[in-house]
């Protein structure tokens, strides 16, 4: 097999550390397009008019399927068999548990298109969506059911978008396993190190994400964190040290490494963030606990920020429990997931291609930071960026719900952002005219960040 990074630089600048967290605001009088470039008219007839209803009823299909990270088969199943049945070519599901497919056949390296199979539920939830008001509700219907559906539509959407692109670069699509949770991103991750062909950009696609682009991957460290010591009455041994207690110190001291003084002082730039999301331990209330764990969840926007992130957490961890407690009291970190930290500048084609797109739907654009897909891209050195399809809120829970008018744009801003980057080293000047829109949205409405 081809190395996955190959080609990659005819994108344009590589991947570095990425941007910080903010969001920015697209220009809105940025909606003119680009004269002689691809892209399907708002409200088009044609391969429009039944991609979204397609898409609907596949979401709904799918969401009756439990999926959390590596229960993903059924669905990848079924996924395969609707994609053989489009027509797409080399359809398959790798060793991983990723659905693979030929969107469009081409010359150089490929654009990957890829949306995660799994969502954050296990099988404990009541699976389906139903239709309300205009909304699709149900848990996972946008992250990343919708994302999933919208991939086949790409050949039929690319063949209008690409008429005469004869030297275009092929599109494959992916369907991925482990994405969400501790999954760490396994299945892109696998995708990239043996893809069938050079992979020269990847469009990682969020179903509720539309009007966003990100190009910013919040990396991330996980760790189980055990604590242990003699335990003892609570009274008859009050002075034996308390593995809850050692731990709460620990959690506190975590913490505050997220305040921004912190990062600053140690002179790190970007956003960091921490999070304890469950502990628990003791044996009784009258027991001074001789066991307690905790999961944390370090984050950072920059490769260096989380780096410190990481080396400040690790020294915490090994410290408080000789500082505080003496040898009485042990503590253990487990590794239990990481995600790489990088980005690609907004003013790079790939970006602003997805800007370009958008613009051209009259749809307002701001660049973004997540943790997706693309983060295993940027630790490959190939250039990536995430795109949604519609809008919608109350991720990671059973309320979720998207937005069904506004599918047909992002179908439609999917496939030209695709097309685009199959064609952008064809045209320099393209490529330079795309990157100019990008950079005005960069630059434009600084007073408008996302928190």
């Amino acid at each position: 097999m081809s190395a996955p990074g190959r080609g990659a630089a005819a994108f344009g600048p590589g991947c570095g550390g990425g941007g910080g967290g903010d969001t920015t605001e697209q220009p809105a009088g940025v909606r003119e397009g680009l004269a002689g470039a691809p892209g399907l008219p708002a409200g088009a007839p044609g391969p429009l008019a039944g991609a979204t209803e397609r898409v609907i009823v596949r979401t709904e299909r799918l969401c009756l399927l439990p999926a959390p990270p590596f229960g993903e088969a059924a669905r990848a199943a079924v996924v395969a068999g609707w994609w053989r049945a489009d027509g797409l070519a080399e359809v398959r599901i790798d060793p991983t548990g990723n659905v693979w497919g030929l969107a469009r056949r081409g010359v150089g390296p490929a654009v990957l298109v890829a949306a995660h199979l799994d969502t954050v539920f296990g099988p404990d939830v009541e699976y389906g969506a139903r239709r309300h008001d205009g909304r699709l509700v149900g848990p996972g219907v946008g992250d990343d059911t919708i994302a999933v559906a919208a991939l086949a539509e790409l050949p039929r959407l690319l063949e209008a978008e690409l008429v005469g692109a004869g030297q275009a670069r092929p599109v494959w699509v992916l369907a991925t396993v482990g994405e969400e949770g501790v999954g760490n991103l396994a299945g892109i991750t696998a995708a990239l190190a043996d893809p069938p062909v050079p992979v020269g950009a990847v469009i990682a696609v969020e179903g509720n994400y539309l009007g966003r682009v990100t190009v910013t991957g919040v990396g991330s460290v996980r760790f189980a964190v055990t604590v242990t010591g003699p335990g003892g009455h609570a009274w008859e041994r009050s002075a034996a040290p308390s593995a809850v207690h050692a731990a709460a110190g620990m959690v506190s001291r975590l913490a505050a490494l997220a305040a921004p003084q912190a990062a600053e002082g140690a002179g790190v730039a970007g956003r960091t963030a921490v999070n304890v999301g469950r502990i628990s331990g003791g044996e009784a209330i009258n027991i001074r606990a001789a066991s307690c764990r905790f999961e944390v969840d370090l984050r950072a926007d920059t490769a260096a920020g989380l780096a410190w992130l990481e080396r400040e957490a690790r020294l915490v961890i090994e410290e408080l429990v000789i500082e505080e407690q003496g040898a009485e009291l042990a503590a253990e970190a487990s590794e239990i997931g990481r995600r790489p930290a990088g980005g690609i500048p907004a003013e790079h084609p790939l970006a602003a291609a997805a800007f370009a797109a958008l613009a051209r739907r009259g749809l307002a654009a701001r660049t973004h930071a997540a943790s997706t897909d693309a983060n295993a891209a940027y630790a490959a050195g190939i250039p990536a960026i995430t795109i949604g399809i519609t809008h919608g809120e109350r991720e990671h829970t059973i309320d979720e719900w998207i937005d069904l008018a506004q599918v047909a744009d992002g179908l439609a801003a999917l496939a030209d952002t695709a097309a685009q980057a199959a064609v952008m080293t064809d045209t320099a000047a393209r490529a330079a005219a795309l990157a100019d829109i990008a950079a005005r949205a960069a630059r434009t409405d600084r007073s408008k960040w996302d928190a």
